[in-house]
């Protein structure tokens, strides 16, 4: 019988994972400057999950039929209202971080000030600065027959304002806050580090903006917009897929709203008549008592710039050990399997490929597929030098990945300048896999060089993300990638693949057999063994899986820094299962994939998460690793994490996140530093073999 206490809701196991970066900002053990970023990625995160998740969810309130996911059951509007309910909640929590932060903040002589705490000499130099700076950009508007309710722009600011010209008759005003003009944080002249929020200057004086009326209530305000557009929605057969994308770019700056923030309290009927002209319900009105933007958290920081103490330790990615960038990496990579670790070792070996590739006679032609890339990407400036050296360059350019579309279009349009040849994935499938196929035309035959990675190709994010790289000349994967490519050139999947597991087809179903041998292994009396790194857990079939090798005694360890819609510990479900997440300086975004323990063992690293859209609705690819030091190197990589104690915490059978401790008279173990000192050593130690 199936015991429901094995799940949980996916919507609000992602809260839980935000509340984890928002506890970063409140850990005293984390640099003072760093915690202002991770209270702004609290944020944006929390942003692009009402633009995305909430969006979705309320769409689907409005359709004919009961939604409910397949976890615990929940309808949209559940899931609408629990999720509105748990981040009311977190903002008590991030108003506490905040206020602590700031007062911190001002012992390193840093403030962001109340203007009726200001002296009477810089309270009129900054009402000079409003009147002679500000005021000139500003257009307030008044509603009423006239003047419909403005259109609010997502994610920007906006003081409203309650106004009475007689006595018992109100009207609204609203004033945009943001503007290319003047500076989101203003200086206080006479106390150097101390700054204003212009929204809040531009509030402090909004009387002079309204000059015939008395104010009665005002607050600054910010509007979230539904994201989630599907091409289909905007298909015209007129366009081409490029111009069809550039139109839903357009399109999404004016969908739904589905939250609005407050900075202030104001009465309930204007609440209720906004909430009326945006088309939301009021309890999608939520009262912050923090800055409605963190962005000025970047500015902050760069204040801070010559107190290093403030700051995290400077690291930067090393050279990988064992290679030599003042010889071929095709030769190197024919020579060994190359498996680069982000952001601890450096993406230049994997570009210094590009580079001999273009350069290489014997290289026919490139092949990659593209889904994020660096906005001055060095990746595009070397596919088009191949490409104008008169290789044949074929790029699939995912132009749906979400926020990054204009900058796609942007990249494919300069690609296609070079002369490569540019194909936009699949209609039905999003292309998210990370392959590049060197091919190359040798005495011996046809002969690839092959690249499988955990992430994107993006010099920027490979030094925020950790993320795995493998070059490899093994043949027979370098032949499947060629076929996977043939069937996407062609607009299809490819149906099968001897060694690698390829979604849409073959990824779920691969999985599922091995996890299924580490069963019958447990059957047989010898202990099984799934060990798993992911972002994500919340594909139905996949848990049930989990749940189904727990019972039977396979010991399953996961590390899952986001969603996990699985709960560990559970008695005679998932007492074999332990879920931990890691949440620190760097983005944990690679996979791992383990299966048994010893020579039977099998490890993967892959594109995919355990979503259902990954493993059933995109092209993903897991790729086995065979080379002896690679596999010691994931499994080192993959035992370090779960030992971590300073960023990682486990879920208990309760659902919750607790942190973890270290044994007693030990250090707290920090994973991602330790693994960027060993790259440091690592690189070191080969400098010095080599003389250097």
């Amino acid at each position: 019988m199936e015991n429901k206490s094995c799940y949980k809701n996916r919507e609000l196991s992602w809260l839980q994972f935000n509340e984890r970066v928002l506890n970063e900002a409140g850990n005293p053990r984390v640099p003072l400057a760093e915690r202002l970023a991770f209270i702004s990625i609290y944020q944006s995160n929390l942003d692009e999950f009402f633009m995305v998740r909430v969006g979705t969810l309320m769409v689907q309130m409005n359709s004919k039929e009961e939604i409910r996911e397949n976890k615990t059951w929940m309808t949209s509007r559940e899931q609408v209202e629990a999720i509105l309910k748990r981040t009311k909640e977190l903002e008590t929590k991030k108003t506490e971080i905040y206020t602590s932060l700031m007062e911190q903040l001002h012992g390193q002589g840093l403030s962001i000030i109340d203007f009726n705490k200001l002296s009477k000499e810089d309270a009129l130099l900054l009402e000079k600065y409003f009147d002679t700076h500000i005021a000139p950009f500003l257009s307030p508007i008044i509603i009423g027959k006239h003047q419909p309710f403005p259109f609010l722009d997502n994610k920007e600011l906006y003081a409203i304002v309650l106004l009475e010209k007689e006595a018992g008759k109100n009207k609204i005003g609203i004033v945009p806050c943001t503007n290319t003009v003047f500076k989101r944080l203003i200086g206080v002249p006479s106390r150097p580090g101390a700054f204003m929020l212009c929204e809040e200057l531009i509030l402090h004086f909004v009387s002079k903006l309204f000059e015939h009326y008395n104010i009665v209530q005002k607050s600054v305000m910010r509007v979230t917009r539904n994201a989630d557009i599907d091409e289909g929605d905007v298909y015209d057969e007129d366009l081409d897929y490029r111009d069809i994308m550039e139109h839903l770019i357009k399109q999404r700056k004016r969908l739904s709203p589905v939250r609005l923030e407050l900075s202030r309290d104001i009465n309930d009927k204007t609440q209720e008549k906004i909430a009326l002209c945006l088309g939301i319900e009021k309890n999608h009105i939520i009262r912050v008592n923090t800055p409605l933007d963190f962005s000025f958290s970047r500015l902050l920081k760069n204040y801070l710039a010559d107190k290093t103490e403030l700051f995290y330790k400077s690291y930067s990615p090393r050279l990988a050990a064992g290679i030599n960038v003042k010889e071929s990496l095709i030769d190197q990579i024919e020579q060994r399997d190359i498996l680069l670790s982000y952001p601890f070792e450096s993406m230049k070996p994997f570009m210094r490929l590009l580079h001999d590739a273009a350069d290489d006679d014997s290289v026919v032609s490139i092949k990659i597929t593209l889904y994020r890339v660096a906005d001055r990407s060095k990746i595009i400036e070397l596919l088009s030098e191949a490409a104008e050296n008169g290789k044949e360059v074929i790029v699939l350019v995912e132009l749906r990945a979400r926020f990054d579309e204009a900058n796609n279009i942007e990249m494919s349009k300069r690609l296609e300048e070079a002369g490569c040849t540019i194909i936009y994935g699949l209609g039905n499938y999003k292309v998210h896999s990370k392959l590049c196929l060197i091919t190359r035309n040798t005495e011996k035959g046809i002969s690839y060089i092959t690249q499988i990675g955990t992430g994107n190709y993006n010099e920027e994010t490979s030094r925020l993300y950790t993320d795995f790289s493998l070059l490899t000349a093994n043949q027979e994967i370098g032949a499947e990638v060629s076929s996977i490519f043939r069937s996407l050139m062609i607009g299809e999947t490819v149906d099968h693949t001897e060694n690698l597991l390829v979604a849409p087809k073959e990824l779920q179903n691969g999985i599922l057999s091995l996890m299924d041998k580490e069963i019958e292994k447990s059957s047989r009396g010898k202990q099984g063994y799934i060990g798993i790194k992911i972002n994500s857990l919340t594909d139905r079939i996949l848990i049930e899986k989990l749940v189904e090798a727990s019972r039977a005694g396979v010991k399953i360890e996961l590390i899952v820094r986001g969603i996990c819609c699985l709960i560990p510990g559970i008695p005679g479900q998932t007492d074999n299962i332990k879920v931990i997440s890691i949440v620190g300086r760097y983005l944990e975004h690679s996979r791992i994939y383990r299966f048994g323990k010893g020579k039977d063992e099998k490890i993967y690293i892959a594109s995919a998460d355990f979503m259902t859209r990954n493993t059933t609705r995109r092209v993903e690819v897991a790729c086995p690793v065979f080379d002896k030091k690679a596999k010691e190197k994931l499994r080192h990589v993959f035992d370090m994490l779960m030992a971590d104690t300073e960023n990682g915490t486990e879920q208990t059978s309760g659902g919750l996140y607790k942190e973890r401790s270290p044994e007693k008279g030990q250090d707290r173990l920090n994973s991602q530093e330790l693994l960027f000192e060993e790259a440091y050593k690592a690189e070191e130690k080969n400098s010095a073999s080599k003389g250097q």
